[in-house]
């Protein structure tokens, strides 16, 4: 009866099983006994390779327990105010507060993320309150900056940055996460950089410094700057031609020129290429970091130099001078130069001209020129014109009114000279004339006239106001000396009184 009764059970048992039950019953291990469930010794289990899987290793990857410090991938399921729900393959759908989304609090979650977008999310806790997964993109945006700087330090990759703000000694920039980045390595390194310009542009940096545990990294633009120089200066040597314009931009100023960076290659701009017409300084001229055009005037493979040439680049004042003045113009000009042998005054057009020292104006009575000043705006009159050799002569002195010159009539000798009223009329002896005793005695004193006396008194006399006068000569030149006067009169007046 035991035998009949078994099969019953057994269908009874079966068809009662619910599903939990019967996945218990599959994950069992086989009971060896069972020679059903037991492999031949003879086969082999099948490589995992070949075994037919629907699922691929990054679903296996994405449904396997998460951890806290994780780092996943998730698709943004809804976007609102009160946050964004992921779906990161977990029984139940992460959450990313708003404040964990980015760096800035006051962004707006739609702006940062989009509905089924893909992201990299940062596990903060596995199971919340509430049983969901809360999340972070922030922090997964952080710990992906640092390996993408350590990366870069690592092959010496350029990264391109945001310049947030200048800070003191150098500048602020956003890599994914702060960075520094000295003044000695901004732009050309420079002493006179202006760091106030780079502020909200994007630049290209090299790491130097990566410092985890205190989270620091410091960058250099000028090392990504030469690289990018070095590597387009082969392009731009090969590219340069005698005569041809290119666009530069300068980089240095000094007295005597600018460097004009062509695009990896620094060509001189000396100070007389860079106007027609003479300048005492650069600065007048350009600044640093303008943007130029200039031509190729000559090229030194051997040196690797290049001069350049600005003034080839505008219209040259002298072609048209011609059709702007003519000799006898009266024009105006100011004084550029005050050299020995006259003044360079330029006139309207940016030409120079000429005023010799003989062209001068004259002081009042004739006694000097009149002394010129630079920057001091005179009138003058063009006297001398010659384009082809580029001179021009001015004059200041043929403005001044001629003076009008009275003739003196002249008397003829046998027309006798008409008295002057009121005097006398000459006798009749003055008008015949001295008698030939009175000429041969002429300046001879007359016996009449008694000669002058010279005693002893005198004498003395004299040699006394010689005597006064030297010791007056001798009290002056000490007070010229001692440049005193003061004192000096008070040594005179004692002195006196002592005499």
């Amino acid at each position: 009866m035991s035998d009949e009764r078994v099969p019953d059970q057994t269908e009874e048992s079966t068809s009662e099983f619910s599903l939990n039950e019967a996945v218990v019953v599959v994950a069992q291990e086989p009971d060896p006994s069972d020679s059903a469930t037991l492999v031949p010794d003879n086969e082999e289990m099948p490589p995992i390779s070949e075994i037919d899987v629907d699922l691929s290793m990054d679903d296996l990857a994405r449904y396997a327990p998460m951890q806290a410090g994780q780092v996943v991938t998730g698709t943004v399921m809804r976007v609102d105010r009160d946050g964004v729900l992921v779906d990161v393959g977990a029984k139940s759908e992460g959450i990313i507060r708003p404040h964990e989304l980015s760096r800035d609090p006051n962004t707006n979650p739609e702006d940062v993320v989009k509905v089924g977008e893909t992201i990299r999310v940062f596990v903060v806790d596995p199971e919340g309150a509430e049983g969901n997964p809360i999340l972070s993109k922030k922090r997964a945006d952080f710990e992906q900056a640092w390996e993408k700087v350590k990366i870069a330090a690592r092959t010496k990759a350029t990264l391109q940055a945001v310049v947030l703000e200048r800070v003191k000694g150098g500048l602020r920039v956003d890599v994914g996460i702060p960075g520094f980045v000295p003044a000695s390595h901004v732009g050309t390194g420079g002493p006179k950089v202006n760091l106030d310009k780079y502020v909200g542009q994007t630049i290209p940096l090299k790491v130097l410094e990566v410092d985890r545990d205190h989270r620091k990294v410091i960058l250099s633009n000028k090392m990504a700057v030469e690289e990018d120089r070095v590597a387009k200066s082969e392009e731009t040597r090969n590219s340069l031609t005698p005569g041809s314009k290119r666009r530069g931009q300068v980089r240095r100023i000094t007295s005597y020129g600018a460097f004009v960076d062509l695009g990896g290659i620094d060509g001189l701009l000396h100070i007389s290429e860079m106007s027609w017409t003479r300048i005492n300084d650069p600065h007048e001229v350009l600044r640093e970091g303008q943007e130029i055009e200039v031509m190729i005037l000559k090229i030194d493979p051997e040196q690797n130099r290049v001069s350049l040439g600005l003034r080839q680049t505008q219209p040259d004042p002298w072609i048209e001078i011609s059709s702007r003045y003519a000799e006898g113009n009266i024009i105006t000009g100011t004084v550029t130069r005050v050299v020995p042998f006259g003044a360079f005054i330029q006139v309207e057009g940016g030409v120079e001209g000429i005023i010799p020292n003989s062209e001068m104006a004259r002081n009042r009575g004739g006694r000097g020129t009149v002394v010129l000043s630079q920057g001091e705006q005179v009138e003058v009159k063009l006297i001398s014109l010659r384009p082809e050799e580029r001179k021009m002569t001015l004059s200041m002195r043929a403005l001044a009114p001629v003076e009008e010159v009275v003739p003196v009539p002249q008397i003829p000798q046998d027309v006798p000279a008409v008295p002057k009223e009121g005097a006398r009329e000459p006798s009749k002896r003055e008008r015949r004339g001295p008698r030939e005793d009175d000429r041969s005695d002429f300046g001879r004193p007359s016996s009449k006239q008694e000669e002058p006396r010279f005693t002893i008194g005198d004498a003395f006399e004299a040699a006394q106001k010689q005597r006064d006068r030297s010791k007056q000569e001798r009290r002056v030149a000490r007070m010229e000396e001692d440049d005193n006067l003061e004192d000096l009169a008070i040594e005179l007046d004692t002195e006196e009184l002592e005499d």
